[in-house]
């Protein structure tokens, strides 16, 4: 079952079925003597990987009765979702709709920042950012640019204009969101649908605005809060294509068409 442990790559299959509605809320696990019978393993074993899956809180341990599976969609706090989309990959229709809603969250999280900062008292030294799309620039024009690493960096420039204007729970829902993302490489390889060098050039553009005297206009917020939207029907079409929830070519439409409107 890969290189990962057994009873990981157990405890994910159990999951999976858990997710996938296989095993429906509610209802009981399989005992350890059926999970130890089922993948040939020893009991001490199946009871290790119940155990992590009441850690992940896929289910609930009662004494007497078992492991009683959770309805993880509507009670999973963050880390249940971010397994759950890890897991969902099998099901293109599904993933497509989990990443549509993660990428939502995220451009709600880094728009918020990025307008609230450029309005507000700097708290932190340009130098600081530009070091970092320094960093990015280099990766981008680079002969095979690593999409994992930009993302990372990305993520961690969203990371410092969150934590200078204090908003330490959007900062906190970010990093989960980021380690959703990165550790999908379907969804790290969507977020640059567009060039790489467009994200170099957007993060030089906001430090522009940032460094201004007059600061942006609302015409210019207006268009940028536009643009970003743009992009990220552009991430959401290009994810789609990679696990196979729409063809190609209907991808390539959408994609069109957030291009052009």
């Amino acid at each position: 079952m890969g290189d990962r442990t057994v009873v990981a790559d157990v405890a994910d299959e159990l999951a999976r079925r858990v997710a996938s509605g296989e095993y429906e809320p509610g209802g009981l696990m399989p005992s350890v003597r059926q999970v130890a019978d089922e993948f040939d393993l020893n009991r001490a074993t199946a009871q290790l990987i119940l155990g992590r899956l009441e850690s992940y809180g896929f289910v609930d341990a009662y004494r007497g009765k078992g492991f009683v599976i959770r309805d993880v969609r509507a009670e999973g706090g963050v880390d249940v979702y971010r397994r759950l989309f890890r897991l969902s990959m099998p099901d293109p229709e599904l993933a497509a709709d989990m990443f549509g809603h993660i990428v939502d969250e995220e451009r709600g999280i880094a728009l918020e920042a990025l307008l609230e900062y450029t309005g507000s008292e700097r708290g932190l030294d340009p130098a600081v950012l530009k070091d970092d799309i320094d960093a990015l620039e280099t990766l981008a024009r680079g002969a095979d640019p690593d999409p994992h690493r930009m993302l990372s960096l990305e993520l961690g420039l969203l990371r410092k204009l969150l934590t200078a204007l204090g908003h330490t729970v959007q900062r906190a829902v970010l990093n989960s969101i980021g380690e959703m993302v990165l550790e999908v490489p379907e969804a790290v390889e969507a977020y640059f649908a567009v060039s790489p060098d467009l994200h170099v050039l957007v993060w030089r553009a906001l430090v522009a605005v940032w460094e201004s005297d007059g600061g942006p206009s609302q015409a210019q917020l207006a268009l940028f809060e536009d643009l970003f939207g743009m992009y990220h029907q552009k991430v959401v079409a290009r994810f789609e294509e990679l696990v196979g929830a729409v063809g190609a070519e209907s991808a390539a439409e959408i994609t069109g068409h957030a291009a052009t409107a």
